[in-house]
């Protein structure tokens, strides 16, 4: 039965004078309750505009929302603002007195410019502008000093402004711009000191220049679907080989742009003569690496293409996710050594700060890991009915997933008044992440058991224990795949750096653990006995899975051959 317009209305102003009385931090508006109430009024809530205390606010889903007022200017202690998938036509100049703001998302929308207001963000983090009809982007944005990401993908921009590539971005190191009409790129892309990824593709460039190969940390690129005049580096492009073509790039191929290393054919030679000397003897380089992995006891993160074996994980995707929760990877990790001391409590917290950091308090992504040998296959990531979803949470007993929200709802308010907070710490304070979803996102089992209820909890039938060695780690995430793949890359690198550290360090065997808030894994088994532990081992193996739609099409696998490209010193990718 649907909820008349008086209903609308009430759950509307409930929600925002609940905020209100609650002084809380955070508010978030989307899906059909909210563009229901936007349909009758033609706008927002004014009293939206009057939260002063929000540091997070998102108005996201609603087709009927077309303009935001001048009003947004009032949140000044707003750090995350979110506005994606909307029918926005513009964004209010007043949004420059967001002093504090460090993500602002305006994706999917109706944009054809944004204010220039926004090179006032001196804390800016995060912009994503993408799939919009802008032409161009604002100048200034060089006074951003903190921007780290940029996604402009999927817009109508001929150019990037002058300073654009100012040394001023000595943070940018994700550039996402595919699908524009791009036409040049200047050489002073080389300022960007901190760039490691740079999608460039499906845009107009005829060139690549030369200083591209400057940027010492860039490890993934993409220029696919330009008509390169190189045709020789137009392959190199085509075929994703980032290393040959900053290689091709450095050594003086005919791919140079209109940046400050033209030169005529003379000069080229002897700069390819200066470029010689100075870059070391290779096998002399290759002797240095053995011995630097030598120091660092070999330890090696192996990526195995194995995703064709009949034993490979597989994970098939329904389309009733797609309105939920979209984006989901997952891998098989071995080798985990969680057995000594305190290693599974330094895991359980590593994942906790990943979670309140790269995950941003689990507003783009969530992190499940579980006990491999307690899934079984093949998986199924489905959306369901919260009234009939059954889970075992963990440290709980079967609930229905209605009633389980419903009850930490209870607790988190509860929490609250005890506590005196104003807002609550952990999983409880993202329940509303779910609000006005008629479906839950649910990873299930070959028996139907659901193992993972994201983002709320795991199941307790594959939680993780001292005993674990082998996981299978999950990242779901209702931003993007991008977001989900970057997730998992850093898990790797953070779980290959502890399992280093407790091979490093022996420890006596502890049991007292933390339990993290969504996962809430704790031990019970005894500690490792001495066989065991001369066992050990610094060396991980990364397994590939398979994610496919119902009728078996790969959709993405993880990792491919551009994940995980990463220049860390005790890390080796095996391909």
């Amino acid at each position: 039965m649907e909820a008349g317009d008086g209903d609308w209305s009430a759950l509307w102003a409930e929600k925002i004078e609940k905020a209100e009385k609650e002084k809380r931090r955070e508010l978030v508006l989307q899906g059909q309750l909210t563009d229901k109430k936007i349909q009758q009024t033609s706008s927002l809530n004014p009293k939206i505009y009057s939260l002063t205390l929000l540091n997070y606010l998102e108005i996201s889903q609603s087709p009927s929302l077309r303009e935001i007022d001048a009003g947004i200017g009032n949140l000044i202690h707003l750090q995350s603002l979110l506005l994606c998938r909307n029918k926005l036509s513009e964004i209010p100049r007043a949004v420059g007195c967001l002093k504090s703001l460090k993500v602002l998302d305006v994706s999917v929308n109706e944009l054809q410019a944004l204010p220039e207001e926004i090179s006032q963000l001196s804390d800016l983090n995060t912009l994503n502008v993408s799939c919009n009809q802008i032409k161009a982007l604002p100048t200034g944005l060089s006074n951003c000093v903190k921007l780290a990401v940029i996604n402009i993908s999927k817009n109508e921009i001929s150019t990037f402004p002058a300073d654009f590539f100012s040394d001023d971005l000595e943070l940018l190191s994700t550039i996402v711009a595919n699908e524009n009409a791009i036409a040049d790129i200047s050489g002073e892309i080389s300022n960007l000191s901190a760039l490691k990824n740079l999608d460039l593709s499906n845009n107009k460039l005829t060139e690549i220049p030369s200083e591209l190969a400057d940027c010492s940390k860039l490890k993934e690129i993409n220029f696919r679907g330009n008509k390169l005049k190189d045709k020789r580096l137009e392959k190199m492009v085509n075929g994703c080989q980032t290393k040959s073509v900053l290689d091709y790039l450095r050594a003086g191929g005919r791919g140079k742009g209109k940046g400050k290393g033209k030169q005529d054919s003379g000069e080229k030679d002897d700069s390819r003569e200066k470029e010689k000397k100075k870059r070391p003897d290779k096998h002399q380089k290759n002797r240095k690496e053995e011995e630097e992995e030598e120091d660092l006891n070999r330890m090696v993160v192996r990526v195995l293409h194995v995703s064709d074996s009949p034993t490979a994980v597989t994970v098939k995707v329904t389309t009733l996710v797609k309105e939920v929760r979209p984006y989901i990877v997952c891998c098989v990790i071995k080798g985990m050594n969680l057995k000594s001391g305190n290693a599974l409590k330094r895991f359980l917290t590593a994942q906790i700060k990943l979670h309140d950091e790269i995950c941003e308090k689990r507003t783009k992504a969530t992190i499940a890991t579980h006990d491999l040998q307690l899934v079984k296959g093949p998986l199924l990531y489905d959306a369901r009915s919260p009234k009939t979803l059954k889970i075992v949470p963990l440290g709980r007993k079967e609930i229905k997933a209605a009633d389980l929200v419903r009850q930490l709802q209870l607790e988190a308010e509860e929490q609250r008044k005890q506590r005196k907070r104003q807002n609550v710490s952990g999983l409880h304070k993202y329940l509303q992440l779910l609000d006005d979803k008629e479906n839950y996102p649910c990873v299930v089992d070959a028996e139907d058991h659901v193992i993972s209820f994201p983002p709320i909890t795991n199941s307790e039938k594959t939680k993780m224990r001292k005993s674990t060695s082998e996981l299978f780690v999950e990242v779901t995430s209702s931003t993007s795949l991008q977001v989900c793949k970057d997730v998992m890359d850093t898990l790797i690198v953070k779980m290959a750096e502890l399992n280093k550290f407790t091979f490093d360090h022996k420890e006596e065997a502890s049991l007292d653990l933390e339990t993290d808030p969504a996962n809430g894994e704790t031990a019970s088994e005894p500690a490792a006995n001495e066989n065991a532990e001369k066992e050990a081992s610094p060396e991980l193996t990364v397994q590939q899975v398979r994610i496919v739609d119902t009728d078996g099409s790969l959709k993405v696998v993880y990792p491919s051959k551009t994940d995980l490209n990463m220049d860390i010193s005790n890390l080796t990718v095996v391909r």
